[in-house]
C-alpha cells in the first residue's frame, strides 16, 4: 500500500497549541505529515523563517511522522511534487469556513487527485490564532498556556526589551 501523506500548510508566525493540536490528529490519519510554512509576501513575519522552523521542529518532536518544509508558489503544485493525498486545513470557526471552502476548490480544480481535509481543534483552542498570541505576548501577559513552551520563551524574549505597556 501507498504512503499516505499529507501536508498541513500556514505562517506558523507563531506556531500555537492549536496548531499542534490539529498536527497530532492529522499523525494518526496519514502517514507522513510534512508541516509547510508557506512563505507569503503580503504578510510581515514576526520571526524569521528559520526560527519558525526550529519552533515547529521542537514542537511536533514526539511525532515521529512529522516533518517540516518551506514552499513558494501554489501550495498545490507542492502537493503534487510530494505525491500527498491531501491537504489539511484546520477550521477553528465558521467564519473560516468560507475562505477555506474557496480554496479548497481552487486546489481541487487544479489538482483534483489531492484532497483538502478539515480539522477542528480541541475546543479549548478554537480562538487561538497567531495573531492573536503575538498581540497578547507583545503587552507582556503570560501565553505559556497557549503556545508550546519554546515560543513562549521566543515570545518572552522577542518583545522583553521593547514591551507596550
Amino acid at each position: 500500500m501507498a504512503d499516505r501523506c499529507a501536508i498541513y500548510p500556514g505562517t506558523f508566525d507563531p506556531i500555537t497549541n492549536g496548531h499542534v493540536d490539529i498536527i497530532e490528529r492529522a499523525s494518526h490519519l496519514f502517514d507522513r505529515i510534512i508541516v509547510v510554512i508557506a512563505r507569503n509576501s503580503k504578510k510581515q513575519p514576526l520571526f524569521a523563517e528559520d526560527e519558525r522552523q526550529v519552533m515547529i521542529r521542537d514542537a511536533v518532536s514526539a511525532l515521529p511522522n512529522v516533518s517540516v518544509d518551506v514552499c513558494e508558489g501554489l501550495l498545490v503544485e507542492y502537493a503534487r511534487q510530494q505525491k500527498a493525498a491531501a491537504i489539511v486545513r484546520g477550521l477553528r470557526a465558521v467564519s473560516d469556513f468560507e475562505y477555506e471552502f474557496q480554496i479548497a476548490l481552487m486546489n481541487r480544480k487544479l489538482e483534483p487527485a489531492i484532497s483538502t481535509v478539515f480539522l477542528m481543534p480541541h475546543e479549548k483552542y478554537c480562538f487561538l490564532s497567531s495573531t492573536i498570541i503575538r498581540e497578547v505576548a507583545r503587552f507582556g501577559r503570560d501565553v505559556r498556556d497557549l503556545v508550546p513552551a519554546e515560543v513562549a520563551r521566543r515570545l518572552n524574549n522577542k518583545f522583553a526589551t521593547h514591551r507596550i505597556e
